[in-house]
């Protein structure tokens, strides 16, 4: 895809809309990386903006600027399905913000604690956030989301405060207190990545409290691409990244003898279903993600053909 044009301007932020300050600096973040992401994120915000306050002068104002970049951008992005087909572009969210956090989960479980990591499970629940516009969230995405925000606050003040970080889903504060430390995952972030600890880990300082409730998929290396901030001091270049060996799952023999049945009465929801499924795969393959596609086609084959998932 061609370079973006530059976007027209925003005025500075009314305080009313502090809480979507992160979502639009994500959308900055994204404007080369990934514009689809970047156009969703801006669409998030405008919608919540809207709910917020759409009558303050300042805040109309706001609102109106960041309406003529949403424009500008969709002008630009053309007929590109993820922004034309919602189906398509929540799946492409979806699997973005899920790479993100699957990058910082693998780093989180390795012991490897550093302030892209960081920033990586905060701006995955910030994407979750913006999932939003198409919809309600999963429950999976729900608890994806407060995982990853309670992650990116609990390992930023540890390290922030000389201590150790314990890797993997150990324990969690109280709900309010995730919701009161949320910019701590942002707004927060060291400038720099902190300096390692010298500190030992004490395994009593920990909350009590068992996160037992989140089902955290097991640590995946995602592709390079995924990190919020790529170092720039590593010399890599994509044309040395070598990709990721992927366990590709096994396939039911039972589909491949599977023919639809004559009694089969699909209903319209069926079919949106199957179509999801084939969107969600096609945008696995984007990433490389072959398990996800797979999975994802093979739940398609097995509605259509036995009209059951």
């Amino acid at each position: 895809m061609a370079a973006l044009a530059p976007l027209p301007p925003l005025p500075p932020l009314p305080p009313q809309f502090k809480s979507i300050q992160h979502h639009l600096r994500t959308a900055q973040e994204h404007d080369k990386r990934d514009p689809v992401v970047a156009y969703y994120c801006r669409l998030y915000a405008m919608q919540t903006g809207m709910k917020i306050d759409s009558k303050t002068p300042e805040c109309r104002k706001f609102l109106s600027k960041l309406m003529d970049q949403l424009e500008a951008l969709k002008k630009q992005l053309g007929d590109n399905e993820a922004v034309t087909q919602e189906i398509v572009g929540s799946a492409h969210l979806e699997n973005y913000a899920l790479k993100m956090f699957l990058y910082a989960d693998n780093e989180d479980r390795a012991g490897r604690f550093h302030k892209n990591m960081i920033k990586s499970f905060y701006t995955a629940s910030l994407l979750i956030d913006v999932i939003t516009v198409f919809g309600e969230l999963t429950d999976e995405n729900v608890k994806h989301r407060k995982y990853a925000r309670w992650k990116a606050t609990y390992i930023h003040n540890c390290l922030k405060n000389g201590e150790t970080p314990q890797a993997g889903p150990v324990g969690i504060e109280e709900d309010n207190d995730v919701e009161e430390n949320e910019d701590a995952g942002a707004a927060s972030l060291p400038t720099q990545p902190p300096p390692p600890s010298s500190s030992t880990y004490d395994p009593s300082n920990m909350p009590s409290s068992s996160y037992t409730g989140i089902q955290i998929p097991p640590g995946a290396h995602a592709p390079a691409n995924t990190p919020a901030e790529v170092p720039h001091s590593t010399g890599v270049t994509s044309n040395t990244i070598q990709p990721t060996p992927q366990t590709i799952p096994a396939i039911d023999p039972a589909l491949f003898n599977t023919v639809s049945q004559g009694d089969i009465r699909l209903t319209p929801e069926d079919f949106a279903r199957a179509q999801k499924y084939c969107k969600y795969a096609g945008s696995a393959l984007q990433y490389e993600d072959v398990s996800t596609a797979v999975q994802n086609l093979q739940k398609a084959l097995k509605l259509l053909t036995t009209g059951r998932e």
